[in-house]
């Protein structure tokens, strides 16, 4: 064999074995047998304003006797449900999300500081309510009217999305075109040609909702609509693409 030629011949073989792996998975019989592939990760981010807001609230009331705390617990939690309903949240985006009784007690010590028996004080109630809110324009009035109402535990909002599926799809695009220009350009310093697509891969989807404030509504400000920054939602897209490659 002519020296050139040898030498040719082993320089693809190098950018082969640094460059491309086999193609795997469930797709593998694709390739042709012995033939070269690069395999490629991209990823995608797309933004985008939210348009629901996800509260979570509680109504916790305390008194000596069961019956008496859960009398209490249901006249506060049956008022906000009116009032949330007042201001336009559909009965379908109300959903109770947590119910306790719960007995409180002191550990009182003698004059010795040896433990005592424990002594029944009275009962806790505790009733969650998750709340979605769609307009987010109410969202400010429906936390203070909230907390006038007795919610006195909670505060958590999450912003999202109600359909996703177009940040998701502009993510996804994006995370193609980011793995299709990865391999030209790994091709294109190898010197070989990017050839036909073998498989696509999808890894995770990411689309964390914005966390907002946590435990608040006790400090919140009583004579005015609470102020909210609602921000931006980014959702993640990830593939790996095989490609076949042309030498």
């Amino acid at each position: 064999m002519p020296l050139t030629k040898t030498r040719d011949f082993v320089f693809a073989a190098l950018v082969s074995a640094a460059f491309f792996v086999p193609a795997a998975g469930a797709f593998a019989e694709d390739a042709k047998p012995h033939e070269a592939v690069i395999t490629v990760t991209g990823e995608g981010h797309a933004a985008v304003a939210p348009d629901m807001a996800v509260i979570t609230l509680a109504v916790v009331q305390q008194a000596k006797a069961a019956q008496d705390a859960l009398d209490l617990n249901n006249k506060a939690m049956g008022a906000v449900l009116a009032t949330l309903k007042d201001i336009g949240i559909a009965e379908r985006d109300l959903q109770t999300s947590g119910f306790s009784i719960q007995p409180q007690y002191t550990y009182p010590n003698d004059k010795d500081g040896r433990a005592q028996p424990p002594v029944l004080n009275g009962y806790q109630v505790t009733n969650g309510l998750t709340v979605r809110v769609r307009d987010l324009s109410k969202l400010g009035a429906l936390l203070d009217q909230a907390i006038k109402l007795g919610i006195n535990q909670g505060g958590d909002i999450q912003f999202t999305n109600d359909k996703p599926d177009a940040a998701l799809e502009e993510a996804r695009k994006k995370a193609v075109a980011d793995a299709a220009a990865k391999a030209k350009t790994l091709t294109d310093a190898a010197g070989v040609k990017l050839g036909r697509v073998i498989a696509i891969h999808e890894g995770g989807i990411a689309a964390p909702p914005q966390p907002y404030m946590r435990q608040a509504m006790a400090a919140a400000p009583m004579d005015k609509a609470v102020p909210v920054a609602t921000g931006e939602n980014e959702y993640n897209a990830s593939v790996s693409i095989t490609y076949a490659i042309q030498q």
